[in-house]
C-alpha cells in the first residue's frame, strides 16, 4: 500500500531533451523509467507531442513511423493507422467502414502523455493517467536559466551505461572533481577539504551549502534536477544544471545545461559540438567506468549489508551523498519503481570498455550539433581525398614545363589537404565515436 511518504517518480516531470536536438521532421524515440516513449511534432504546430510508443492496433512502436505530409498527423509505418496530437485515431486505411473511427473513438486512441516545452528543453510527465496533477505542479525550471537575469547557457545530453541513484549521487559529491577530472575541470594536486552544509532536507527538496574559494549552493530538487549555482566575487556567477533521468535498470540519461553571466561573446561564438567533444564528454567519460563498476560492487555488497557500512563517508565532503541516500531510503525504499515500469531487471555480462564509452550511441546520434558536425567531418574527407586525386592525375597529364610552374603549386596543395585529412580521419572523427579514458595517463 501507498504511504503517505512514498515518493511517486512516474508523477513528476522529466526534460528528456533539448528541443534543439529534436528532430521536427521524424519521431524520436526515448525511455523514461522503463517507458518506451515516442516524440514526434505536428506539421503544422511548434508544439511536440508525446505518446507511449506503440500504436493501438498492433502495438508495433510509433517511433518508427512518420509525420503525414498531407494531414500533419503521426502515421504508423505497419498499417498506416494515424493519430493526432491528442493521440485520437483519424484514419484506417483498412477500414470500408465511414463510422469505425467514431464509434470507437476511446479504443483506437494512442496514449499521450502531458509535455511542456521550456527552458529550451523538451518536458515529459510519464503517467498518463494523472494529467490534472501534471497541469498544477510546477516545472522544476532553473533561476539559472534566465536570459532577464543575465545569463547564457548551452545544453548537453548523454545515454549513461549507470542507475539513476548512482548519477545523482555521483553530481552531489564535488569532492571526487579533481580526481576522476584531473587535467579536464580539475587538478589532483590542488584538492583540498570540502565543507559541506545540509541547509534544509525534506521530501521535496534537499539544499546545501558548499564552502571554498568559489562557494557554491547546491539544490537536489527530486527526482532529477540536481544544480550548482557557483559564485565567483560579488557578481559572477556560473551553474551546472543537470537534470538526472531514470531510463532502466543500469540505465540513465543527463541532460544538462551550463549557465554563465559574464564571458559571452565567448559563448557566443563557441560552437556546441566543440564544447561537447572538448570537454562535456570527457567528464562523462572520465566518471563512466568508475560508476559502472562501483555501481556493481554496491549492488552485491547489498545483497548482504547496507550501504551505511559498505561505503566509507568519513568527511564532511560526503555529507551530500549521505544525505541523498537516507532521503532514497526514507522516501523510496532504497529502490526505483522497476515493478511498476515496462522494463524489469535482468542480469548482464560486464560489458567492455568500448560499450561503455559509446559516444556514438549515447551521445552523438542524439545530439543534433554533434551529428550535424560529424557528417560534414565526413564530407570533408571525401572532398580532400577527391581534390588529392584529382590534382595527382591532373599534373601526371601535364606537359613538363606547365608540370614544373603549376604542377608543384597544386601538389603542395594536394598534400597539405592530404594532411587534413589524415588531421580528421584519425584525430577528429574518432572523438564523436569512442575514447578510452584512462586515468592513470592524465
Amino acid at each position: 500500500m501507498v504511504t503517505e511518504l512514498e515518493f511517486n517518480f512516474f508523477q513528476q516531470w522529466y526534460p528528456v531533451s533539448p528541443l534543439e536536438d529534436l528532430d521536427p521532421k521524424r519521431p524520436t524515440a526515448v525511455t523514461v523509467l522503463g517507458r518506451r516513449l515516442a516524440i514526434w511534432k505536428p506539421s503544422f504546430s511548434e508544439q511536440y507531442c508525446v505518446f507511449l510508443d506503440r500504436c493501438p492496433h498492433r502495438l508495433a512502436p510509433l517511433s518508427e513511423g512518420r509525420v503525414d505530409e498531407k494531414t500533419g498527423n503521426l502515421a504508423c509505418s505497419y498499417h498506416g493507422w494515424q493519430f493526432n496530437a491528442q493521440g485520437e485515431c483519424t484514419h484506417i486505411p483498412q477500414s470500408d467502414n465511414p463510422d469505425l473511427i467514431v464509434n470507437n473513438r476511446q479504443n483506437f486512441c494512442a496514449v499521450s502523455l502531458p509535455c511542456q516545452q521550456a527552458n529550451g528543453l523538451l518536458w515529459v510527465w510519464p503517467d498518463e493517467n494523472s494529467a490534472d496533477l501534471a497541469a498544477s505542479k510546477p516545472l522544476p525550471l532553473s533561476p539559472q536559466v534566465d536570459e532577464s537575469k543575465g545569463f547564457v547557457w548551452s545544453s548537453m545530453v548523454r545515454d549513461l551505461a549507470y542507475d539513476w541513484q548512482t548519477l545523482i549521487e555521483n553530481v552531489a559529491d564535488p569532492s571526487h572533481v579533481p580526481f576522476a577530472h584531473h587535467g579536464v575541470q580539475g587538478d589532483r594536486n590542488r584538492a583540498k577539504p570540502i565543507l559541506i552544509d545540509i541547509i534544509q532536507s525534506t521530501q521535496e527538496l534537499i539544499e546545501a551549502n558548499l564552502g571554498g574559494n568559489f562557494p557554491a549552493k547546491i539544490t537536489f530538487e527530486p527526482p532529477c534536477r540536481l544544480e550548482y549555482a557557483i559564485k565567483f566575487g560579488n557578481e559572477k556567477q556560473a551553474g551546472l544544471i543537470t537534470y538526472c533521468i531514470p531510463v532502466a535498470p543500469g540505465k540513465s540519461r543527463i541532460v544538462a545545461q551550463f549557465s554563465r553571466n559574464f564571458a559571452k561573446t565567448l559563448h557566443h561564438l563557441t560552437p556546441r559540438w566543440i564544447d561537447h567533444i572538448k570537454t562535456r564528454n570527457q567528464v562523462l567519460d572520465g566518471d563512466m567506468i568508475l560508476l559502472y563498476y562501483q555501481e556493481r560492487y554496491l549492488q552485491q555488497r547489498q545483497l548482504e549489508e547496507s550501504w551505511k557500512t559498505a561505503y566509507k563517508l568519513p568527511t564532511s565532503a560526503d555529507r551530500l551523498v549521505i544525505e541523498f541516500r537516507n532521503w532514497f531510503d526514507k522516501y523510496c525504499q532504497g529502490k526505483l519503481p522497476w515493478v511498476q515500469s515496462e522494463i524489469q531487471p535482468q542480469n548482464e555480462q560486464p560489458a567492455n570498455r568500448e560499450d561503455i564509452l559509446d559516444r556514438y550511441r549515447q551521445h552523438t546520434l542524439i545530439c543534433s550539433s554533434c551529428r550535424g558536425a560529424l557528417n560534414t567531418i565526413q564530407w570533408l574527407q571525401t572532398g580532400l581525398l577527391a581534390y588529392f586525386a584529382v590534382t595527382v592525375a591532373t599534373v601526371s597529364l601535364l606537359p613538363d614545363l606547365v608540370r614544373i610552374r603549376l604542377g608543384l603549386p597544386l601538389i603542395i596543395l594536394a598534400l597539405i589537404g592530404l594532411g587534413g585529412y589524415g588531421f580528421l580521419k584519425f584525430w577528429l572523427e574518432p572523438k564523436f565515436y569512442f575514447v578510452d579514458y584512462i586515468h592513470a595517463d592524465k
